[in-house]
């Protein structure tokens, strides 16, 4: 009996410093990789970056928006990653991102180094979720979510919208955002009431989801990922602009999360 007693004390040990172990972090080939033992399909890996976007690009060919950019890997180990960001002509994006038990953080600054108006508007970290819904191209939306105020909404769920200058996915704008200015994809009428999108595991104990403090749009892609674009807005002669965002992974509690994301964001509630 006494051995059976500590072995269940040493199971909750264990269960107890999993549940506090901090999340790990690498990147490899632009693709940056959330690893930990309670996360659902092991791994999450976000595009980390896609793209960076010109202004008119909701009408016009994707290869006319798009900014040549460039990463490279500054500094990393497990708890702690540096990258560099070169976008053509003159910008450097400088990113340091730090991972906790539950979330991990992005701390970025952007300068225009050039002597001249760099129109740099938005960009793309790209989440593949495929993993952690466990679900298909074709059923993952009734497992992703945005919020209206109405509260949380899953995509299947909202009004869906098919004509665009490149069909598929789904583009929700959040007000203040210029229409010219968003992804070629369908543009959703549903207006977020605030930046958060995410989406609850295969097993439905988890949630994971993304913010940051200033977004361009929320996009449900065209493979198995969410998006929220962060928005720059052009950068001016050696102007600089920082921004933060989080990716968080919870217990699935819609009330934590935007708890969470209040404490956080709370210069951006909009409900």
């Amino acid at each position: 009996m006494k051995k059976l007693i500590a072995g269940l004390f040493s199971v909750i040990a264990t269960l107890a410093v999993q549940a506090a172990e901090p999340l790990s972090l690498s990147w490899t080939n632009n693709m940056l990789r959330i690893s930990g033992p309670n996360i659902p399909g092991e791994f999450v890996e976000i595009w980390y970056l896609e793209a960076f976007c010109r202004s008119g690009s909701t009408h016009q060919p994707w290869d006319k928006t798009t900014i040549p950019h460039k990463t490279r890997l500054i500094e990393a180990n497990p708890q702690f990653i540096r990258l560099r960001t070169l976008v053509e002509p003159s910008v450097v994006l400088d990113h340091v991102i730090r991972p906790k038990h539950d979330e991990v953080d992005f701390q970025l600054e952007a300068r225009n180094e050039g002597g001249a108006f760099v129109d740099i508007q938005w960009f793309q970290p790209c989440m593949r979720v495929n993993r952690f819904t466990g679900a298909s191209q074709q059923t993952y939306i009734e497992k992703s979510f945005i919020f209206t105020q109405d509260g949380l909404q899953f995509l299947d769920k909202l009004p869906r919208t098919e004509e665009a200058i490149y069909r598929g996915g789904q583009v929700y704008v959040p007000p203040g955002i210029p229409l010219e200015d968003v992804n070629p994809r369908p543009i959703s009428a549903i207006k977020p009431s605030n930046p958060l999108i995410g989406c609850i595991s295969a097993d439905g104990k988890k949630i994971l989801a993304t913010a940051w403090d200033q977004t361009q749009e929320l996009f449900q892609g065209v493979i198995v990922c969410l998006h929220n674009d962060p928005r720059l807005g052009g950068l001016k002669s050696k102007e600089t602009k920082k921004i933060r965002g989080k990716v968080y992974i919870l217990e699935n509690n819609p009330e934590l999360l935007l708890r969470r994301y209040k404490a956080d964001f709370s210069q951006q509630d909009t409900e």
